[in-house]
């Protein structure tokens, strides 16, 4: 009788738990698919910057977790590079995937003096640009690369000189049993003063580093939308320290009154503030933009930049509308057709039908096993 061997494999993250975004969401269902795949699949999660104290309900006899979070981020890494080397050197795993290109020095550097394979994972901006010389030397020395969206392969490829046949998709994927269509709260709509309006939502953080979000921008659009729809709100939905200047941007605009701030909100509350969008409005540059396919589950029409990895859960404008990302006359033209409703994109059935068909998480764990069995062989004996 032929017996499966184990497959021992090492992830290695920036941080998946201390807090929430679009990569931490992705890396959750690459780990929960990782534990559907056959229990031959066995790996240890190296993570940089969580602690034992975090929340994980991935933690098992298949997926064992490291933590170095630090006081000080050089002693951290010092820490995570030795315990690395005596893992590797030890445990000999098959291959090692590196969650970051932030971690691709390191690893490189360790699984070519061990011989180990390796595989780095990319997601948006972080690797549009021309990278430094020992980062671009790390993605041409994998076996493969990882990412989520034809427009970060694209660009990576274009500004970093890698061979697109290296590049392997794993796009996002959207869980239809958590995010579904259903009717506004009546509480929520009370507690951020949206009855009898017409609302637009955004669900981001509100970084100064990140202001490509176009939640300004949206903002600026609202004196036109205003114009044709005079209920209309906007709910902000996420916290930073941009906030002050959107918060001065919406008064000087006049359209203070417009604008609420919703703040933090818990990732299983979401699903009822997405449900109080009329429209779901972020003109970003994204790597993927899973927030896209979270509202079109719910069946919220979605606007989206034009020049970014949010063609493909927009479907390359199928499911969505799709403008300049810095132009506030595009975003407040597209809003007003969506308020008005009259676009298929705007029938909420038919749009959540076709988000899930395309990118849901049923299908998830297969396109993980396919990845996996191109970066890395299952030996039997």
């Amino acid at each position: 009788m032929l017996v499966k061997n184990k497959t021992n494999h090492v992830f290695l993250f920036l941080e998946i738990f201390r807090q929430e975004g679009g990569v931490q969401s992705y890396v959750k269902d690459i780990l929960g698919a990782y534990l559907q795949l056959e229990d031959i699949y066995q790996a240890d999660v190296f993570l940089l910057r969580d602690s034992p104290n975090c929340d994980n309900p991935f933690a098992s006899e298949r997926l064992k977790f490291h933590y170095f979070q630090s006081n000080s981020p050089t002693t951290g890494r010092v820490k995570l590079a030795l315990s690395l080397l005596w893992f590797l050197w030890k445990k000999r795993p098959e291959h090692v995937f590196c969650g970051h290109i932030k971690l691709a020095v390191l690893t490189k550097t360790l699984c070519e003096l061990l011989g180990i394979p390796y595989t780095v994972l990319t997601y948006g901006k972080e690797v549009w640009e021309v990278l430094k010389s020992q980062e671009r030397q790390a993605l041409a020395s994998s076996s493969s690369i990882w990412t989520i969206s034809r427009y970060s392969r694209d660009c990576a490829c274009a500004a970093n000189g890698i061979d697109p046949n290296k590049v392997k998709m794993l796009p996002c994927a959207i869980d239809g049993n958590k995010f579904t269509p259903g009717l506004k709260s009546p509480e929520l709509m009370t507690k951020y003063g949206l009855n009898n309006a017409k609302v637009l939502v955004t669900v981001t953080r509100l970084w100064s580093g990140d202001i490509y979000k176009g939640v300004d921008i949206t903002i600026r659009a609202l004196p036109q939308i205003l114009k044709v729809f005079a209920d209309v709100k906007y709910l902000v939905i996420g916290r930073g320290d941009d906030q002050p200047r959107l918060a001065k941007l919406a008064q000087d605009l006049g359209v203070s009154d417009r604008v609420i701030f919703a703040g933090f909100v818990p990732t299983e509350e979401l699903i009822f503030h997405y449900r109080l969008a009329d429209a779901y409005i972020m003109p970003s540059q994204e790597g993927f933009g899973i927030v896209y396919l979270e509202a079109m589950a719910c069946g919220i029409p979605v606007l989206s930049g034009d020049n970014d990895g949010s063609a493909d859960p927009l479907q390359d404008g199928k499911l969505g509308w799709r403008v300049p990302h810095r132009d506030a006359d595009a975003v407040a033209a597209a809003c007003i057709e969506i308020l008005q409703g009259d676009d298929q994109r705007c029938h909420g059935t038919w749009l959540r039908e076709q988000a899930i068909a395309a990118f849901g998480i049923e299908t998830f764990p297969l396109r993980l096993q396919e990845i996996l069995l191109c970066s890395s062989s299952i030996t039997k004996s």
